[in-house]
């Protein structure tokens, strides 16, 4: 498989707080709710990077899509990196994130591994890790 990845898809139980979090609160990018006109068919799509969307869809409107039954959600069964150029920039963008609603999780700090990096939650629980790593080189086309 050579992979593709142009969208991740965030379960949520409450559309317009989500899109009022991501948009509002975060500052990303969107035409806001589209497909309401369709059973199961509301969503929000936010640009990323190129050619990377974040997409915000019920969880009832994935298990229909899906034909698997809901279940209950786990924090902790996957995270988004959110890379930053700077241990500063982690410090704002968590400082965003908590003003916008989000729980802080763990609080930025120095990681063993030579970086800083904080932990929070969105309103419905999805964890994210804003992270500056000294190894990466944001300016490479990975990060554009």
């Amino acid at each position: 498989m050579k992979p593709r990845i142009t969208v991740i898809t965030l379960g949520v139980d409450d559309l317009e707080r989500a899109v009022a979090f991501y948009r509002d609160g975060l500052g990303l990018q969107t035409q806001g709710i589209i497909g309401a006109e369709f059973p199961h068919g509301a969503v929000a799509f936010f640009d990323l990077q190129a050619g990377l969307k974040l997409a915000l869809w019920p969880r009832a409107s994935i298990a229909h899509d899906s034909g698997l039954t809901r279940s209950p959600s786990s924090p902790t069964d996957c995270t988004i990196g959110h890379n930053v150029a700077s241990q500063d920039e982690v410090d704002t963008v968590m400082t965003q994130a908590q003003a916008a609603g989000a729980t802080i999780v763990k609080p930025a700090h120095a990681t063993f591994w030579g970086g800083y990096a904080g932990y929070f939650q969105d309103p419905d629980r999805h964890l994210w890790e804003v992270v500056w790593n000294p190894q990466f080189d944001l300016s490479s086309p990975t990060f554009d």
